[in-house]
């Protein structure tokens, strides 16, 4: 699965950014801590932007390649903002056979982002995944970690409904 770029400006605040420099000052010097710098500033601002990857890069003394590389190997890393509601798709082998697909086409005709990306308005970001563990209920989807299952792409406005308002 390839991780998109957000399209959506980076807004980090001067309060990130010193939280972020606090942590790098700590581990600077150790390349072996960039993964946890990572995960910090994937927890200080929700996403590693390109600006983030830079500054973790720069601080770091690491090639932004190696840091790029780490956040799109890795699948705990997001490249985009999460929306305040965060979809997901399981694409498991379950669901793809009963129609796990179509949810994911009709969620994108709806909301006009696809899988990897965040709406304009920061409300919906969309994520396809591997199996959830819900088998017995496929094809299943989650917003926010509550489970739709044994639904169709008919389903989807209606449950889309109940956070679009």
């Amino acid at each position: 699965m390839v991780k998109k770029l957000s399209t959506i400006p980076f807004n980090g605040t001067p309060e990130q950014k010193a939280k972020l420099d606090a942590v790098i000052a700590e581990c600077k010097g150790d390349k072996s801590q960039l993964m946890h710098v990572m995960q910090e500033a994937q927890g200080i601002y929700g996403y590693l932007p390109r600006e983030v990857q830079i500054m973790i890069a720069e601080g770091m003394d690491v090639p932004l390649e190696k840091v790029y590389g780490v956040a799109t190997f890795y699948a705990q890393f997001s490249l985009s903002p999460k929306g305040e509601y965060d979809i997901s798709v399981c694409l498991g082998t379950a669901c793809y056979v009963k129609g796990a697909q179509q949810l994911t086409d009709k969620i994108v005709e709806i909301l006009g982002i696809e899988p990897g990306e965040c709406s304009a308005d920061g409300k919906f970001s969309l994520e396809e995944c591997r199996c959830i563990g819900a088998c017995g209920l496929a094809p299943v989807l989650t917003v926010n970690g509550e489970v739709y299952g044994k639904i169709t792409a008919d389903d989807v406005p209606g449950i889309l409904a109940k956070y679009m308002n």
